[in-house]
């Protein structure tokens, strides 16, 4: 909320979800629009609520003074194109929260439906403000903003040994359904083979001995652009 700019009229916020912000947003706005890929089923005051697609937004360009987009790109195999619609719908100020140098083979998960191997949370994308910079060309840096701090890696030895071992501590507590076949990611029995025993073991030694000299770094970036 701080990075908002004051002073602007209208803002679309991508990926509502539960309108958390959306409702904070009609404080300081006018106009607040809520798009989510089902339309949000809340009403909250001066907040309108529409179904849409990031990555084809039926909207006009410019259509927004603000566009607000946070923990939603992580998620999103087109990101070129979403990119590309968020900064055609912006007036003047973009603002995009996503995790900040996720490494997407930490935390992985096995669907136990189709056997397919899962990123952490749903998350398909990595990021760093250099990457984010570079999908947003139309747009300045105005403000950048780190979150949190986290040591979480791996490499590929060890991610190897857990996909074997069918990644037993993976993120099975995600809402996200496995990205094949559209399945809830279940957690694995409880007992398991010798073989993933003594691979998900070996992982997690090789990732313990890289903890210790792996340097710590922000959870999340939040960066404020400004439309060229």
């Amino acid at each position: 909320m701080a990075l908002l700019p004051l002073g602007r009229k209208s803002i679309l916020d991508v990926g509502a979800r539960d309108g958390h912000f959306s409702r904070l947003f009609t404080g300081r706005f006018e106009t607040v629009v809520a798009l989510d890929l089902i339309q949000p089923g809340w009403d909250y005051p001066g907040v309108e609520t529409v179904q849409g697609d990031i990555t084809k937004l039926e909207f006009p360009d410019r259509a927004f003074d603000c566009v607000f987009c946070a923990e939603v790109l992580e998620h999103i195999p087109d990101l070129h194109s979403a990119c590309r619609e968020l900064q055609r719908v912006c007036r003047h100020d973009l603002v995009i929260g996503v995790p900040f140098r996720q490494d997407l083979r930490f935390g992985r998960t096995t669907c136990r439906s189709c056997r397919a191997v899962n990123p952490p949370w749903g998350h398909v994308n990595s990021f760093t403000l250099q990457r984010l910079q570079s999908l947003f060309p139309d747009c300045a840096v105005k403000h950048v903003s780190y979150v949190g701090e986290t040591r979480a890696a791996t490499n590929p030895v060890s991610a190897f040994l857990m996909d074997v071992a069918g990644n037993p501590w993976g993120v099975y507590n995600q809402k996200e359904p496995c990205l094949r076949c559209g399945q809830p990611i279940a957690r694995p029995p409880a007992r398991r083979g010798v073989l993933s025993r003594a691979c998900s073991f070996a992982a997690h030694r090789i990732n313990q001995m890289q903890l210790r000299l792996a340097s710590p770094h922000a959870n999340w970036i939040h960066v404020l652009f400004e439309k060229r």
